[in-house]
């Protein structure tokens, strides 16, 4: 018996059957959901829209997915349209100047050595 070939002819499809075959949970705390927005001014007297939770958690994310920014910004919101939350991913504008100021470290149990 020999091998069967199949030709993919519909790249497109092929592809977003490809994006669309695994699945991604995120549990997101009430707490966190307060806590999004921010109302107090920032370092210039700007108020800023995001808080430093958000932005932070937009940097793990990215670290943790090896993620451009804009599609981190895409993924981001979402998984707050699917969760159904009046939340927005901060721009990535905002993302990459803001994380100059924060310092977001992942720990990868495989990389520590005894």
């Amino acid at each position: 018996m020999h091998n069967l070939r199949y030709k993919t002819t519909n790249w497109k499809q092929y592809n977003q059957s490809l994006i669309n075959r695994d699945s991604l949970t995120f549990w997101i705390d009430e707490k966190a959901i307060q806590l999004w927005n921010q109302t107090k001014p920032g370092h210039n007297e700007k108020t800023r829209l995001f808080s430093d939770l958000a932005i932070a958690t937009a940097l793990m994310i990215k670290c943790v997915f090896s993620m451009p920014l804009r599609s981190l910004q895409r993924s981001i919101n979402s998984v707050f349209k699917v969760a159904q939350l009046p939340l927005l991913c901060p721009h990535c504008s905002c993302v990459s100047r803001l994380c100059f100021l924060m310092r977001v470290q992942i720990v990868n149990p495989n990389m520590i050595h005894d």
